[in-house]
């Protein structure tokens, strides 16, 4: 019901910055929460950023007030701005859609930055931060 395509990533040096976007299409009911995760070779997949359908923002502690995630709802677009990338920013990175019901954004819930209930994956972009 959602299919979602990942670009804009690259190699970059420390301190670069990038611009991921990811083109979202299908039925808006299952896109109500978009999200940003990311996942290094051998470690586990980790939720950078989460945006709902009213413009309410989550980060994750690691890119607080580096990235921004952001969504254009006329184009159907969710992006990911990174700046001061760091090469522990290095990782393949996500898009995902999720529909309402368990909330990814409130802290006190029990999916709060939780990769596990975002049922639609895009095909990942790969991010490369070198020092």
């Amino acid at each position: 019901q959602v299919q979602l395509v990942e670009s804009g990533g690259g190699s970059v040096h420390s301190g670069g910055s990038l611009r991921l976007s990811c083109a979202a299409s299908g039925v808006t009911y299952y896109m109500y929460y978009m999200g940003w995760f990311r996942q290094a070779p051998g470690e586990e997949r980790e939720a950078i950023a989460i945006i709902d359908s009213g413009g309410s923002t989550r980060y994750g502690d690691s890119v607080k007030g580096r990235f921004t995630i952001s969504q254009d709802n006329t184009k159907n677009t969710l992006y990911l701005q990174m700046n001061s990338l760091k090469p522990e920013d290095t990782a393949m990175y996500y898009c995902a859609a999720k529909a309402p019901g368990c909330n990814p954004i409130m802290s006190s819930g029990n999916c709060y930055l939780s990769s596990a209930v975002f049922r639609y994956w895009g095909q990942g972009t790969q991010v490369t931060v070198s020092s």
